[in-house]
């Protein structure tokens, strides 16, 4: 796989007239000499070998890597312009894309090869990511929050595939490894503002240096966005720090974090509500997030001598989650009279919205609230040995590596009835349904070796053991009370043949796993159904899932850098999956093991360079996502559910919200040594909403005579995105982006439900005429932003 990935050219004559209107700024690349310490090889701007443990190192040589992993830099995200780092992964990684559940910019759920790392409470999280060595799926729930991750501190990033047992829980499809800048390798400063469509306004600096052998290292960023739909602001601040010491042996970093953001996001909207109200239209009001997060981590390598490495980290974390959401009330009854038109008197009264209130004999809408508050700390001793072994090159990784994670956890509820535009006014007191205080410890022990037999032929063997204990202590007297131990020994094999240095062939075995969560653990009793993520209940145990994959592909080159090429083809089983199971039609449930899942599919890319100047990669992933077991789902809105509401899942059906075609076109070109044009291309392939998961509702009117609305499906779609910059003078640059040209109305996520609300957006108040529905998220229309920069030294 192509180690930059750029973006893409066409269509871009004109675009400069656009740059003009606003301003950004970034931190420019300088390229540096090699570094005095091979241990800080990663955090140099261009990547030349690949971290294949958690903790950065001396890393591996790519065509020793018996993967299809992929990279990128600081520099090839800095030219595309995204909103941050899901962004640029979802416009340029090869088997990425995202479901925009929530429908804020920076709340996406990431997938890659059909597993996900998502911000939402309760869901099934597959892949791992790391900054700089520490694990940042959140203690509670493993969820990743994107917003927490600064665009502006990434040196590079590596997207490594497969259940790797190196990178510890969760790496069930992959692991992504995020290394932060230093001031040695990138220096000088920079300031920028840009702005545009939507009210977005951002405004960032950075700086770095390093006198004799000590460097620093400071970025910052603010950003404000009105939203395009209705009541969807997001507030981003952002400020991450590192000093460093290092010589020719030593390495000492310590890094700090922080961030505060506020983010609302509307989420799914009934697709007849969008018909009849435009695409803007919100179901209800609001949907709001705010994290506060302050993340301390200190890192040191020392060579023992020439060919021994001890590397190590400890971190703090500390997290504080809260969210406010304002939902129907799903046991909202009373007399079912007509539905409630918000009209006549109300529109002319003083307070429209009291008014409207007063109109509801009964709660229509119900608020719910919840708070988090994490602590997480541990760290990482790793001891690396890169000499000969029988006159054969070899390189060996040994560690050790201890994290806990304390969580507080508490939600509330309070009745409320919705307003003339689906916002909620309270009308009840508020009641603590859940206190919750949640504990995780894990244990690892890791090694690998890489082993070259000869120039030919290299094998690489890996194994980590695993010791998770989840603790749940209820403080509200309800049975949540649990200890619960997961052990395994999860290993890996690999072979790559390497004919020359323009050739690599590889095979690979491994396996990873998963340890339920709090959340999993806290409502798992079929007995006592709970509301995810609304209620938890008792917390019988749960089987950790094992992921096991096998991988077999190549890459290489032709004439040099003209053209670059990577495949791949994997298979990979999931063995007691999680899965949340609803028993009664009004959508309360539990978690429980549900047999097998498989994820199997083909990731094809191209890549190339022409005299220094175009740049062009392609890539295509194809993803067959299925169930493997049978199992009963409660989908009361699928037109083929039986009269208790259940449908019938066989093997063979296809996993929700996972396309299984996508493929990316990225290219730019320096037309002159100061201006660059670059245009990507994002297509996918349709996907079965949630609540079809035997992938057989149709619409119509099924045997029972229900009406059914929509089809359970959300189309597929072609994004094409333009970028370009302009330097003049020696420390100016201008700067713009057009996201989705064409403007195309797509949607990324949706799922079968029912909706309370007429097409004019008013509260029906019989339940029996609440119409069955598809749900989407649509996507961003149209947009525009343009800025400034200015660097120097």
């Amino acid at each position: 796989m192509k180690k930059t990935i750029a973006s893409s050219v066409g269509g871009c004559l004109g675009f400069t007239a656009m740059l003009g209107l606003s301003m950004h700024v970034r931190a420019d690349d300088n390229t540096p000499a090699a570094p005095r310490n091979p241990a800080t090889v990663q955090e140099l701007p261009e990547v030349t070998v690949v971290g294949t443990t958690p903790l950065p190192g001396l890393g591996t040589p790519l065509n020793l890597v018996p993967a299809n992993v992929q990279t990128a830099t600081s520099k090839d995200i800095d030219k595309q312009k995204t909103l941050d780092l899901a962004d640029y992964m979802n416009q340029n990684l090869n088997g990425v894309f995202i479901n925009e559940t929530q429908d804020n910019p920076f709340q996406p759920d990431v997938n890659f090869r059909g597993y996900t790392a998502s911000p939402l409470l309760g869901a099934p999280e597959g892949l791992s990511v790391y900054v700089d060595g520490v694990r940042v799926n959140e203690s509670f729930g493993d969820v990743v929050n994107w917003d927490l991750i600064p665009e502006s501190a990434i040196a590079n990033i590596t997207l490594m595939p497969g259940s790797n047992p190196l990178f510890g829980l969760n790496t069930l499809g992959g692991a992504l490894s995020v290394q932060t800048k230093s001031g040695a390798q990138y220096p000088g400063t920079s300031i920028s503002a840009y702005g545009g469509s939507f009210g977005r306004r951002d405004a960032q600096f950075e700086t770095g240096g390093s006198k004799g052998d000590f460097d620093y290292f400071l970025t910052g960023n603010w950003f404000d966005e009105d939203g395009w739909r209705p009541s969807s602001p997001s507030h981003v601040r952002q400020l991450f720090g590192k000093a460093g010491w290092q010589n020719e042996t030593t390495d000492v970093d310590l890094s700090y974090a922080y961030a505060d953001t506020n983010l609302t996001g509307n989420g799914l909207t009934p697709e007849d509500m969008i018909a009849a109200l435009g695409r803007k239209a919100v179901f209800t009001v609001p949907d709001n997030t705010k994290n506060h997060l302050n993340f301390l981590n200190a890192r040191a390598s020392h060579f023992l001598r020439s060919d021994l490495l001890l590397a190590g980290n400890v971190y703090f974390r500390q997290l504080a989650t809260r969210t406010f959401n304002g939902d129907v009330n799903d046991d909202y009854s009373n007399d079912y009279g007509d539905s409630v038109a918000p009209g006549g008197d109300c529109a002319t009264a003083p307070d429209p919205d009291a008014c409207a209130a007063a109109e509801f004999s009964g709660e229509t809408g119900i608020n719910h609230s919840t708070d988090v508050n994490q602590r997480t700390y541990g760290g990482t001793v790793q001891l690396t040995y890169s000499g000969d072994i029988f006159a054969r090159k070899n390189q060996l990784s040994v560690g050790v590596s201890y994290d806990k994670g304390r969580s507080d956890f508490t939600q509330t509820e309070q009745d409320a009835a919705f307003t003339p535009s689906r916002s909620t006014i309270a009308d009840g007191d508020v009641s603590e349904d859940v206190s919750l205080y949640g504990s995780n410890r894990n244990y690892g022990v890791f090694a690998t070796d890489t082993f070259s037999l000869n120039r030919l032929i290299h094998f690489t063997a890996s194994a980590r053991y695993n010791d998770t204990r989840v603790t749940l202590e209820d403080r509200l007297g309800t049975d949540l009370n649990g200890d619960h131990g997961f052990r395994r020994i999860n290993p890996s094999f690999g072979i790559n043949l390497t004919p020359d240095k323009d050739l690599t062939v590889y095979v690979d075995y491994n396996e990873g796993s998963r340890a339920p969560t709090a959340i999993e653990l806290g409502c798992a009793d079929p007995t006592q159904p709970c509301k995810l993520p609304n209620a938890f209940a008792a917390d019988p145990a749960l089987k950790q899932v094992v992921a096991k994959t096998w991988e077999f592909g190549g890459r290489g080159k032709v004439f040099g850098k003209l053209l670059g090429w990577s495949a791949a083809v994997y298979h990979t089983s999931n063995n007691d999956d999680i899965q949340f199971i609803s028993s009664e039609l009004s959508g309360a449930g539990y978690f429980d093991n549900v047999g097998r899942t498989r994820r199997q599919g083909v990731e094809l890319g191209l890549s190339g360079e022409v005299a220094k100047r175009f740049h062009w990669h392609a890539g295509y992933s194809f993803i067959d996502a299925t169930y493997r077991t049978p199992l009963s789902l409660i989908s009361e809105n699928n037109s083929t559910a039986n009269a208790d509401g259940f449908i019938s899942v066989t093997p063979g059906d296809r996993l929700p919200l996972v396309p299984r075609h996508t493929g990316k076109l990225e290219a730019d070109y320096d037309v002159t040594a100061q201006w660059n044009v670059g245009a990507n291309l994002i297509a996918s392939s349709g996907q079965f909403v949630r609540g079809n998961e035997n992938n057989l509702h149709q619409q119509g009117v099924n045997g029972d005579g229900e009406t059914f609305r929509h089809s359970g499906r959300i189309g597929g779609y072609a994004v094409l995105n333009l970028n370009s910059s302009y330097r003049f003078g020696r420390h100016w640059e201008i700067f713009g982006r057009i996201n989705n040209l064409f403007d195309r109305d797509y949607a990324t996520s949706g799922q079968l439900t029912s909706n309370p609300f007429d097409s004019s957006g008013h509260f029906v108040t019989n339940p029996a005429n609440w119409p069955n529905v598809t749900a989407i998220s649509p996507s961003m229309p149209r947009a525009y932003w343009a800025g400034m920069r200015l660097s120097f030294d």
